[in-house]
């Protein structure tokens, strides 16, 4: 080889390695600025999953809250529903009332009476269908959540603190009293 192609070679090696040097360090701190870089996209990350799964979780609540809401005010509008129901009820039971005792006092010869057990029968059916029912009193023991006593008197043949006898019948709409019976008690 010539010494001047040995020359150039020699050059061109010290500059290939000045660029490799020149690269290295280059090299280094393009890594070290990436490192921190992604050191940086990872607490971001961090910091979004976290929002994200506070986030999840106050949906979640309020979703639940809604749902919570919703059984609730049809919980509360049902109840109204049976208690405006209850009301009206209780304001016709009156009549039937009156149409009952007016078949207990009637006459055999009354024909027109026959009319009125009828009326009697269908008001009485109408109101089962609306789920009203007669609370049980005649012979049952005496319970101050359905039965109202307007008289304790010494019966023969009945224990003591049972029915003897229903003044008035009572009425429950579902589980609702909506008017004890008016009982008198076996002393």
């Amino acid at each position: 080889m010539t010494e001047k192609k040995k020359h150039e070679q020699e050059e061109e090696f010290e500059e290939n390695k000045a660029e490799a040097v020149a690269t290295s360090d280059d090299t280094s701190s393009d890594v070290k600025q990436l490192s921190t870089e992604i050191e940086l996209l990872k607490k971001h990350l961090t910091e979004a999953e976290s929002k994200t799964s506070e986030y999840k979780d106050s949906w979640l609540r309020s979703q639940a809250e809604f749902q919570n809401y919703r059984k609730r005010i049809e919980r509360d509008h049902e109840m109204m529903h049976i208690s405006m129901k209850g009301d009206i009820i209780k304001k016709v039971l009156p009549v039937l009332d009156d149409l009952e005792r007016a078949l207990q006092n009637r006459s055999v010869e009354d024909s027109w009476a026959n009319g009125i057990e009828l009326v009697v029968r269908k008001f009485q059916n109408i109101l089962g269908s609306e789920g009203l029912k007669t609370i049980a009193a005649l012979g049952v023991e005496f319970d101050p959540n359905f039965h109202e006593a307007i008289s304790h008197e010494p019966a023969d043949g009945a224990q003591s603190g049972y029915v003897i006898g229903v003044v008035q019948n009572g009425y429950m709409l579902g589980e609702r009293v909506i008017r004890p019976a008016m009982v008198r008690v076996a002393q």
